[in-house]
């Protein structure tokens, strides 16, 4: 089976399926079935290794019929894909499975998938307008309109990645790990590290609310807030988030199978609105 195209057809979708979203840094594993999603966990991209042995493990014991990869790291997800080919059926996104969301971009071939199963995640479980907030290596928050269709939105750094960038570009700043500020000391930063912690913070918060803001300007209405991604603890008591959904791209997935399986709109894959 390795190195071969598999076009999964909808027999091919029928029963549970191990699904693996390969992030920047990290990839969620977790099972489909019957369209939830269970048995969710992160590993690291820095051993192939182990997340084909998770993969596998998975599949085995839950007598999967194959293994659904999304990416928006290659190098990580075709070496996932050639060691988990010789034991499985593997599926592509974006090869062997489109993902059906229509948009108005004026240009999508450079869409992260991440992003893209996100929004269909969200908007096949509420089929109602959405911004959808994803907190990792990278911050994406984008807009999904009532009809379904992704209409874009903006990416900026993460906390880590603005953590690092402060000590790569002010050497006298500490290299810090992010841990959540607290609290019971105030909004003062009291050291060096606290300001910084403070500050990566406060920025992802006030993005997300200036973001929706004009999101919502745009639009005439405040949509549902949905956050998802590593560190959507950040956000999750901000009253401008109504619900955290800690698998959202898992749950797209899941849609884009299920949508396969009925096959009545794979046609309109990304198409233009």
């Amino acid at each position: 089976m390795a190195n071969e195209q598999n076009q999964a057809g909808p027999e091919a979708l029928r029963g549970s399926l191990v699904a693996a979203c390969v992030g920047n840094t990290r990839t969620r594993v977790g099972l489909i079935r019957d369209g939830k999603v269970e048995e969710a966990r992160s590993l690291g991209n820095e051993d192939v290794a182990e997340l084909v042995a998770v993969c596998d493990k998975l599949r085995q014991d839950q007598d999967a019929a194959g293994v659904v990869i999304a990416s928006v790291h290659l190098p990580v997800s075709r070496k996932l894909e050639l060691e988990l080919a010789s034991k499985s059926d593997v599926y592509v996104i974006g090869r062997d499975l489109e993902i059906p969301l229509s948009h108005g971009l004026d240009d999508a071939s450079t869409v992260g998938q991440d992003r893209l199963l996100d929004a269909l995640g969200a908007y096949g479980r509420l089929k109602e307008a959405c911004v959808v907030a994803d907190l990792g290596t990278a911050i994406t928050i984008d807009f999904v309109d009532g009809q379904g269709t992704f209409q874009g939105g903006v990416i900026a750094p993460g906390v880590r990645t603005m953590l690092k960038a402060l000590h790569a570009s002010a050497p006298a700043l500490p290299d810090l790990a992010f841990e959540l500020p607290d609290p019971a000391r105030g909004p003062f930063g009291k050291d060096t590290s606290h300001a910084m912690r403070l500050g990566v913070q406060n920025a992802v918060i006030g993005l997300l609310r200036y973001t929706v803001e004009q999101f919502a300007d745009k639009y005439g209405a405040f949509p549902t807030v949905v956050a998802t991604g590593g560190d959507a603890g950040l956000v999750e008591n901000d009253p401008m988030v109504d619900r955290v959904v800690p698998d959202l791209q898992l749950m797209g997935v899941a849609e884009v199978c299920r949508l396969a399986l009925q096959g009545g709109e794979e046609d309109d894959s990304l198409g233009e609105d």
